[in-house]
């Protein structure tokens, strides 16, 4: 390859950042490939490869796996399955599933990569550390957090031994465990590895470094799951004013900051400090994400309970109703957000006197969760308890009675 033909061009713009301009030399590169030396031709191959690599730098996920996956039946059929380029195109190939959302399908190509790699290269090789840690993330992704559990623990020792605790795939890997412990529920662990590496983080990267923005967010995440609220606040406040400063106020991390502080203002019992949040907050997701995106729905949720809680119980109902009439629309009206949207409701609607509207919801709504949940379930019980309250306020003595013999003893 001669420095006419771009490669050192390429390996600068993508080592820069710029895939975008390397697109521009690798797409008549691999035209000009394929006619003078043929589909595959090694150059020609290189070329695929590395044009589906800027492919998936620049975001354009889809048409990276558009190449990859018959360039990876290519070189398996010549270069045979266990050489390098076949391995790393099996492990780019994963990649890219995994950034597209096809988590099953990365984990079928890692699973048995690792172990290819782990025989051939050794377990200590670079390459076979990097697929453990990818292994893992996919298991995370997958929801399977005590099978990445598994790989994150050992793959941090040997990280540990072999790069150094300051190593950046040591780094990550610190902050994937203690996402996982998060998710798992075991928040003191989390909070054990965040506050350490949040001090390595900002002693590396500096303070203002993304990755040290993210784990300071991360840690404030596992205090609050820790019950630690004021201690997340002290540590969201100052995430979301330098997040502002510096990507900028619509910047997708500084609105996850300003949802994650005002969702702690809530759990703390300052509705309006979280009201003053999620109102704007609304209005910008709405905006940016669509009314019907997941995030702008739950933000719509956590509005409406804010009202709730800050006795503004019209402006909670008016939130509360279409609210629902979308849940219902989007994720069906046996989803458990839905479920719980439907409780909301009804329990805005007692709260504001409407006894009779709130017994309309919650009949129904108990012969669903007994369905969908038990009739022995902490939510079904909680709801018949709501409608045996509701009925009383409605002057219904008779059914509050039947529905309070379901409950069963209270002693």
């Amino acid at each position: 390859m001669t420095e006419q033909d771009g490669v050192p061009k390429v390996v600068s713009y993508q080592a820069a950042g710029r895939p975008q301009d390397a697109i521009a030399i690798l797409e008549p590169l691999l035209a000009d490939h394929q006619r003078a030396f043929g589909a595959e031709h090694p150059n020609t191959l290189a070329s695929r490869y590395n044009l589906a690599n800027a492919y998936q730098d620049a975001g354009r996920t889809e048409d990276a796996i558009v190449i990859f996956e018959p360039l990876l039946a290519d070189v398996e059929r010549i270069l045979g399955a266990e050489h390098a380029n076949t391995l790393r195109t099996r492990y780019s190939l994963a990649n890219a599933y995994q950034a597209a959302g096809r988590t099953q399908d990365a984990i079928e190509i890692l699973e048995p990569l690792l172990a290819d790699r782990e025989r051939i290269l050794g377990p200590e090789h670079p390459d076979t550390l990097a697929s453990r840690g990818n292994l893992a993330n996919a298991y995370d992704a997958a929801g399977r957090s005590q099978d990445a559990i598994a790989i994150y623990e050992p793959l941090l020792a040997d990280l540990e031994r072999i790069l150094g605790a300051e190593h950046p795939n040591t780094l990550s890997t610190r902050g994937n465990l203690a996402n996982a412990y998060q998710v798992t529920g075991r928040s003191e662990d989390a909070i054990a590895i965040y506050e350490p590496l949040l001090a390595d983080l900002e002693r590396i990267l500096g303070a203002d470094h993304a990755n040290t923005l993210r784990t300071r967010n991360n840690l404030a995440n596992a205090y609050q799951d820790a019950g630690r609220t004021e201690e997340a606040i002290a540590l969201y406040e100052p995430v979301l004013a330098d997040r502002e400063r510096i990507f900028g106020a619509q910047h997708p991390d500084a609105l996850n900051s300003r949802g994650n502080l005002a969702n702690a203002y809530q759990e703390a019992g300052r509705s309006q400090d979280a009201i003053a949040i999620f109102e704007p907050l609304l209005a910008d997701r709405e905006r940016t994400l669509g009314t019907d995106h997941p995030t702008t729905l739950d933000i719509r949720n956590n509005l409406a309970n804010a009202y709730q809680d800050g006795r503004r119980i019209e402006d909670a109902i008016a939130t509360f109703e279409p609210l629902l009439a979308d849940l219902e629309r989007i994720l069906g009206a046996d989803h458990p957000t839905t479920l719980g949207t439907r409780g909301n409701l009804a329990t805005a609607y007692q709260d504001a006197g409407r006894a009779e509207d709130a017994i309309a919801i919650l009949e129904p709504l108990v012969a669903d969760l007994e369905r969908v949940l038990g009739p022995e379930h902490p939510d079904t019980l909680g709801t018949r308890g709501n409608l045996a309250n509701a009925y009383d306020s409605a002057g219904r003595t008779a059914d509050a009675d039947r529905g309070d013999n379901r409950l069963g003893d209270w002693d």
